[in-house]
């Protein structure tokens, strides 16, 4: 076989000769085989199946639900089911609690995750390894040793059953300010920071003007989890919010559906469907984004 380089040039000629070859190969679109689109399209129909099913089981009554085999076809009371299930409880109200809450909660931890991250990242300061261990230790901490301080602070507070209970406990995560800290040891040059300290910026603007547009990747995708997170809490807001006071999506979901011995699993279906259809509207919208924030630390130029 004969070998593709020209053993008469120098070694640093057929060097550079190997790295034009590989740049022109990795500009070349690879087209995918019919292998690859079925192995997409078995994914895609298994990832969709439990939110077709769940339209499906929203169109039937619950005992047809409930009966063997389950029907696969949707059936005619979809609308009658929503119309139910959004009056059976707060859900106008609980839409709009939950979005302010997942709101909220997503904007605080995507920015305080993004200052603390940067400074774990590139300030140097006495202890702060240790106070990072510290940080990251605290996400092995179950979440329910918090629930009984927390509940004596809010009801001292009279913050029982108002949003502030549920937002003002989850404004930062441990978890943000590793994810963020991690995004910015890589993404973020030193001398950037330095060459904007030595222009005569101040912290603010060199957070506002380099860190941010540096970090807009890793705060879309951190943001995204977050809000998700935070719109499918249950334990917390369940503890501290009422069905008929101020309930978020979850909360109210816990009451749907319940007579006076059954559970009408149709209406509780429908109401589940209620609560993701604003997420699924969210990734349409922001899918292209989400999934160029979590590629682009991944590219290292």
């Amino acid at each position: 076989m004969a070998s593709t380089l020209d053993t008469t040039k120098p070694v640093g000629a057929r060097r550079s000769d190997t790295r034009t070859r590989f740049r022109q190969s990795a500009g070349r679109q690879h087209h995918a085989g019919p292998f690859t689109y079925v192995l997409l399209i078995l994914a895609a129909a298994v990832s969709l199946f439990p939110l077709y099913w769940n339209l499906v089981a929203a169109s039937h009554t619950g005992e047809r639900v409930v009966q063997a085999p389950a029907p696969l076809l949707p059936g005619p009371r979809l609308f009658d089911n929503l119309s139910f299930a959004w009056n059976q409880v707060h859900m106008g109200e609980a839409l709009i609690n939950t979005t302010i809450v997942a709101g909220l909660v997503a904007l605080s931890t995507v920015a305080f995750s993004t200052l603390a991250g940067f400074a774990f990242a590139k300030l140097p300061f006495r202890g702060r390894g240790v106070l990072l261990s510290l940080v990251v230790a605290t996400m092995t901490v179950p979440p329910q040793l918090s629930v009984i301080p927390l509940y004596r602070i809010i009801t001292d507070l009279g913050w029982f059953d108002q949003l502030q209970s549920v937002v003002l406990p989850s404004l930062v995560a441990a978890f943000g300010v590793f994810f963020m800290r991690q995004f910015l040891v890589e993404a973020l040059p030193v001398e950037l920071v330095e060459a904007a300290r030595m222009d005569g910026a101040h912290s603010l603007r060199v957070i506002w003007h380099v860190v941010f547009p540096v970090a807009r990747p890793a705060m879309a995708v951190l943001g995204m989890l977050v809000f998700v997170q935070a719109w499918n809490d249950f334990f917390w807001p369940f503890i501290a919010l009422t069905q008929d006071g101020n309930p978020t999506l979850q909360v109210a979901l816990a009451g749907l559906g319940a007579g006076n011995h059954t559970v009408d699993h149709a209406v509780v279906l429908t109401g589940a469907l209620i609560s993701t259809l604003p997420l699924l509207a969210v990734f349409a919208f922001l899918g292209k984004h989400i999934v160029g924030g979590i590629t682009a630390g991944a590219v290292k130029s």
